[in-house]
């Protein structure tokens, strides 16, 4: 795994640990308040990542 992706999971995880159950704007402002720069990240990805928080799963896999 690359640093930067491992550093994306990590924030993920940790939005996760703390946000899960919230509103997904309110997920979304989390992340992106907390994730790392990564090329490629889009919007898109960024909301799924938010619509599964939200509704209490981890997405970051760890």
């Amino acid at each position: 795994m690359h640093d930067t992706d491992q550093a994306l999971f990590l924030a993920v995880h940790g939005i996760a640990a703390r946000y899960a159950g919230q509103p997904v704007p309110v997920v979304m402002r989390a992340l992106a308040d907390h994730l790392p720069a990564a090329p490629g990240m889009a919007f898109d990805e960024i909301r799924r990542i938010a619509e599964e928080i939200s509704v209490g799963r981890d997405p970051s896999g760890l």
